[in-house]
């Protein structure tokens, strides 16, 4: 009896349910269903993230409208100990995909380098909402991923 109770809800997970994937760390819910005109901006920007895989810095994630570059190495950053350290990520939500861009937050001059494009994108510090595929705002996350890899460089964290 317990045994097909076990089977019986195991049957009803289903990928709209959220959870936090061990992959990424992240609590999320593919929102990709339903949006077809998203699945070509996430694909964009997580191609735009692989060729900063290298050394410490470690894709998590790549599918069901989730892709995220994490730095691995252990710093200790104005006295606290961190494992890792994000850089940057993309998320399917509702309506647009989420970019999520780190390095803005360790070095305030990185917000003067955005062009106005995408500027209009930003909603809060450091996550664009991206609604559309723009050529040229795409360009743009393209030369911020530069920039911040090498501000993280620069810093020594990664």
């Amino acid at each position: 009896m317990a045994k097909s109770a076990k089977s019986k809800s195991a049957g009803k997970v289903s990928s709209s349910r959220t959870s936090t994937s061990k992959d990424t760390g992240i609590k999320y819910t593919d929102k990709s269903a339903g949006q077809p005109e998203l699945i070509p901006i996430f694909e964009a920007i997580r191609d735009m993230l692989l060729p900063y895989q290298k050394g410490q810095l470690k894709l998590r994630g790549g599918e069901n409208g989730q892709v995220l570059l994490v730095g691995e190495k252990k710093l200790v950053i104005d006295g606290r100990k961190k494992d890792e350290m994000w850089f940057a990520a993309a998320l399917i939500q509702k309506g647009y995909v989420g970019f999520y861009f780190m390095p803005i937050y360790t070095n305030k001059k990185l917000h003067d380098v955005f062009k106005p494009e995408l500027l209009k994108c930003l909603k809060g510090k450091a996550c664009f909402h991206i609604r559309t595929y723009d050529k040229l705002i795409l360009s743009q996350i393209k030369d911020a991923l530069k920039i911040g890899y090498d501000t993280y460089k620069e810093l020594g964290w990664i």
